[in-house]
């Protein structure tokens, strides 16, 4: 087979069942984030290369698809949707009504190596609430997470924990500050690793044992920071069960733009790994695009979901159901008669589909019928045309009659 008949590395096409899949789980974000007050946003799979570069580090830089389109510009591919998001606040600030809540379901692309998990192109999936320092704007953010695994029927809890007071713990453990988000990285990974791998990674850094000793002393002792308590009763009061959140004052967040509550959900007794994570990021605006906002949002993890969904038998029975008849084209001169059936059954609500095809035999339209799941065929020919009858087969009994057009509506109507 030539190489251009397949999909490239790292990139996936979804079809079938698994394409119904990804649809339902949108629409139940977009159902849960619009009841929220939350607005859609889409903004262009190309931006400027130089508004991409230098946003996310080096390593990244290197995972970013850029090239030189015909008109001459340096373009690039969206990474993420966080930068995009900051360009359009600045680009549209006084045209947006402040504060700003979004939500943006796109594909981004990162040149990485493909493997288990990590794609060249991906769906990320975000929440977030621009402009608003209020520990009402974070409590929301986890309400609307609580809300959405509630409505998937995911038994999560959500680790939350305050950045600021993380750092401080660090630095009052004896560490430089220059090593602190270092630190907060390897940290980042003790629900990954064992507490003697991380202490091992903190000994490679310049970390001695001790150090790490008191650190560790000092995560075991804390507890929630009056915001952070704040945000938590808020939360609770919007509707966030309190066995749902559980302080966790080592978790870190491996990225270093945030600046105070962060958390990150996970499904209860199934080794997934984190569905999403967030928090609040005051300073990552400013820094992308020179306009001070504070912003507190959530990252879900569109793929990893799937995946949960999936393991767990989550997803409806129903969710690709199939139409209740298919309508067969008997032959030319009976088409019209089984095209006004067809609209008919439409007009009623009926889920129905229509063999687009009027020289294929009855028999190999059954067939079709049957593979797709299709409970009932209908077929109508110039006998059934003259008398204003149609001959309904239920394809799971074998068995058929003959009947008017309202019985027909009833009898599909009824499951």
């Amino acid at each position: 087979m030539s190489h251009t008949l397949q999909t490239l590395k790292g990139f996936r096409d979804f079809y079938g069942v698994q394409a119904h899949k990804r649809m339902w789980l949108v629409g139940i974000f977009r159902q849960v984030f619009e009841s929220y007050g939350f607005g859609p946003l889409e903004t262009p799979a190309l931006e400027y290369e130089s508004l991409l570069l230098g946003k996310y580090g080096d390593e990244a830089n290197k995972l970013i698809y850029s090239f030189e389109d015909r008109g001459g510009r340096r373009v690039a591919m969206r990474y993420d949707q966080t930068v995009p998001t900051a360009r359009v606040v600045a680009q549209y600030q006084n045209e947006l009504l402040f504060p700003y809540k979004r939500y943006q379901i796109q594909p981004v692309w990162r040149s990485e190596k493909p493997q288990k998990g990590r794609y060249r192109e991906f769906t990320q999936c975000d929440i977030d609430i621009i402009g608003s320092d209020s520990p009402i704007a974070d409590a929301q953010i986890l309400a609307v997470t609580s809300e959405v695994m509630r409505t998937l029927d995911l038994p999560v809890v959500m680790k939350i924990n305050d950045r600021e007071q993380l750092i401080r713990l660090i630095n009052h453990a004896g560490i430089p500050p220059e090593k602190t988000f270092s630190v907060i990285q390897t940290i980042d990974k003790l629900d990954k690793k064992s507490s003697s791998e991380v202490v091992e990674e903190l000994r490679e850094k310049g970390i001695s044992q001790e150090t790490s000793d008191v650190l560790f002393k000092l995560l075991q002792d804390a507890k929630p920071t009056d915001k952070l308590a704040q945000i938590i009763r808020y939360a609770h009061s919007m509707g966030v069960p309190e066995s749902a959140l559980a302080f966790t004052p080592a978790l870190a967040r491996g990225l270093d733009y945030y600046t105070g509550m962060i958390f990150e959900p996970i499904v209860a007794d199934y080794k997934s790994g984190s569905l999403g994570g967030g928090g609040r990021y005051d300073r990552l605006i400013e820094e992308l695009v020179g306009v001070s906002l504070p912003a507190t949002g959530m990252a879900f993890g569109f793929d990893r979901i799937l995946e949960v969904l999936d393991a767990l038998g989550k997803f409806p029975a129903d969710l690709a159901q199939p139409a209740r008849a298919l309508i067969t084209i008997f032959s030319e001169d009976s088409a019209l008669y089984n095209l006004s059936i067809y609209r008919l059954l439409q007009k009623n609500n009926i889920a129905v589909e229509l063999y687009p095809h009027t020289k294929k035999k009855i028999e190999a339209q059954i067939k079709y019928a049957s593979t797709n799941k299709i409970p009932f065929v209908v077929i109508a020919g110039e006998q059934e045309q003259q008398s204003k009858m149609v001959t309904i087969k239920d394809l799971a009994t074998r068995e058929q009659k003959t009947v008017d057009l309202p019985t027909l509506i009833q009898l599909l109507k009824n499951p």
